[in-house]
């Protein structure tokens, strides 16, 4: 048996994978990525009853759809712990991702492809960080991932598409739509259109029309979810001020043009995606020149060689890339889709590549290393890769004090419940602090001073500036020695103190 075939190769693959998918993000905060704005919608869910629409934290309309929110609300009201309720959505979601691409890979190629298709989607600078994240990328990627798995399924057993399915791709697409809108179709429909065009071609002349095989699972699977988002869309226009300003115009045909929000070159993605997803990224591209030059760098000979669940594949996935990479506002993580399909796609290739390994012995068949060789080479540079940067990003926060926001509120929250104060935050540029204080709106200033002199108020959380400002006009107040200076050493002019009587 070889080493990528044996069992304890695959669980120490795995629990390696689930260990770094844990500790990632470690220490948890909320101050980066947007995480603030996504945790706050939950948290408005539960505190003030907005179930279909939610805010910001500094009161603007909230951009993103509620099936995330609605995920985590549920989460919290069975573990009552909002660190566990606004993280666990992406973490099952990024487990269930490992076992279904496993699974995938190994019935369709083997043992061997699919363990190095498990140790693609793990070890890569990506997949750990949007593990934890609190944001909608690993929810929404899972998604769309078992939309294409269950295209690649009809396409790599040519089954017709039948009523149960169309039903499964409705259910996956309302899904998609109410995680984060109609961004599925930029990740599937450029792939599914090329894959259709091929497929018509390499029709035989005569031969009847039918579905099975295809990649196009009908029209009503698509319409019908549109139309249950643009109800949600709709309902935010009539009903919510603001919304048409900031989700339709800003948040959707903003991200079209190079005014609203900060564009990026067109090929952006493509070194990011080279390097997030290293060392497998350089194996595809390694597998591909050799199979090319076996061919005598012939690519259209490539093309019509290529089985239809394979072709899939690529459609699927570079597809996706291309369509992104055409709208000019961009961030690395909006890419996370395209990590999955390049997996099987690697699988698909390193199967390829052990068939073509066992061709006429020659010298060149002679130099070539097995796929299990490349497989055990990828791994143990992935381990140091990922794991590296993984255990270097998590020192690094807990040595810089990263969570200093995060511990600072947990201690006013600690102090209040001790000392029964009625508190209030401040407004502040901090997204974070509100959340890490459990409160569902900042005070503006002039506010916070009347309820202070009229006594409704115990303690106030205010940033350094402004507390100097405020204190003058506070009966009896005065500063306690609680305060966020630790991380104020690496982020000036972010410090906030604690005012009490």
């Amino acid at each position: 048996m070889s080493l990528l075939e044996d069992r304890r190769t695959l669980w120490v693959v795995a629990a390696l994978i689930v260990v770094l998918f844990a500790i990632a993000n470690l220490p948890w905060q909320l101050d980066d990525y947007d995480q603030a704005k996504q945790a706050f919608t939950s948290f408005e869910m539960v505190k003030e009853g907005h179930w279909l629409y939610q805010h910001t934290p500094h009161e603007r309309v909230a951009t993103k759809p509620p099936l995330v929110g609605w995920m985590s609300a549920a989460l919290f009201a069975v573990t009552r712990s909002w660190e566990i309720a606004w993280r666990l959505p992406s973490l099952v979601a990024a487990l269930a991702f490992a076992v279904v691409l496993f699974r995938a890979a190994k019935d369709a190629y083997g043992k061997v492809p699919a363990v190095i298709t498990l140790g693609a989607f793990g070890l890569n600078l990506l997949s750990p960080r949007l593990a934890t994240l609190v944001r909608t990328d690993m929810p929404l990627a899972l998604v769309i991932f078992l939309i294409g798995l269950l295209i690649w399924q009809r396409v790599r057993h040519e089954d017709e598409w039948k009523l149960r399915d169309q039903v499964y791709v409705f259910v996956l697409l309302t899904a998609a739509m109410l995680i984060k809108g109609p961004i599925v179709y930029a990740f599937l429909l450029p792939g599914i259109a090329v894959f259709q065009l091929r497929r018509g071609r390499t029709r035989s002349p005569g031969a009847p029309k039918t579905n099975s095989g295809s990649a196009w699972p009908g029209w009503w699977p698509w319409v019908a979810s549109l139309a249950i988002f643009l109800i949600w869309v709709g309902g935010g226009i009539r009903f919510q001020p603001g919304f048409y300003e900031e989700v339709v115009m800003r948040e959707f045909v903003g991200r079209f043009g190079e005014t609203i929000h900060r564009p990026q070159p067109l090929l952006f993605y493509l070194p990011h995606l080279l390097h997030k997803f290293a060392p497998w990224s350089v194996l595809m591209i390694a597998i591909a020149a050799v199979g090319l030059r076996s061919r005598n760098w012939r690519l259209r000979s490539v093309f019509r060689g290529m089985s239809s669940e394979t072709f899939w594949l690529l459609c699927w996935s570079v597809g996706g890339l291309i369509v992104m990479s055409l709208i000019p506002s961009k961030r690395v993580d909006r890419i996370s889709p395209v990590i999955p399909p390049l997996c099987l796609l690697l699988a698909a290739q390193v199967a390829s590549y052990n068939s073509c390994s066992h061709g006429p012995v020659g010298r060149s068949s002679r130099l070539r290393v097995s796929n299990e060789e490349l497989g055990i080479i990828a791994l143990a540079f992935a381990i140091l890769f990922a794991g590296g940067y993984t255990g270097w990003k998590v020192i690094t926060g807990y040595r810089d004090h990263r969570d200093a926001l995060a511990v600072f509120g947990r201690n006013i929250r600690h102090e209040a419940e001790a000392h029964h104060w009625r508190y209030e935050v401040v407004s502040a540029k901090d997204e974070g602090l509100l959340l890490y204080l459990r409160k569902t709106n900042f005070v503006k200033p002039a506010d916070a001073i009347t309820e202070w002199n009229t006594g409704n108020l115990d303690a106030l959380v205010a940033s350094k500036e402004k507390a100097a400002v405020l204190i003058p006009d506070l009966k009896g107040a005065a500063l306690v020695q609680l305060q966020s200076n630790e991380r104020e050493q690496y982020q000036r002019g972010r410090g906030y103190v604690l005012i009490t009587h």
